[in-house]
């Protein structure tokens, strides 16, 4: 016979490296710093899937600033990927959505 767990559940711990989320309405995005201390580059990941990139902007120490867009979203309208890029660096440095009422719809 066997008798139900009595110890108590704990969520799981927060990932140090994530720094925030934002949305544009149909996708939420996740921003990862790529390491606790100075990073020198974040990633963005669309709906908690960390191998769904949206967005990898590198060079933040020396700043010389490179983005990488992932395949499905490098199609997106330039308003859309300047909306993304804008969000994400907010994100990054602030750790939450600047305007979070405020969303950008995706356009392709």
């Amino acid at each position: 016979m066997s008798y139900p767990s009595t110890r108590p559940r704990t969520a799981p711990a927060p990932d140090p490296l994530e720094r925030g989320r934002f949305s544009d309405g149909a996708h939420r995005y996740t921003v990862y710093a790529s390491s606790a201390d100075a990073p020198d580059s974040f990633q963005v990941c669309a709906d908690d899937n960390r191998a769904d990139l949206v967005l990898i902007v590198s060079g933040l120490t020396s700043q010389n600033l490179h983005a990488t867009w992932g395949d499905e979203w490098r199609s997106r309208s330039a308003e859309w990927r300047e909306w993304a890029r804008d969000a994400a660096f907010q994100v990054f440095h602030n750790g939450s959505n600047p305007n979070p009422a405020r969303t950008r719809q995706c356009n392709g």
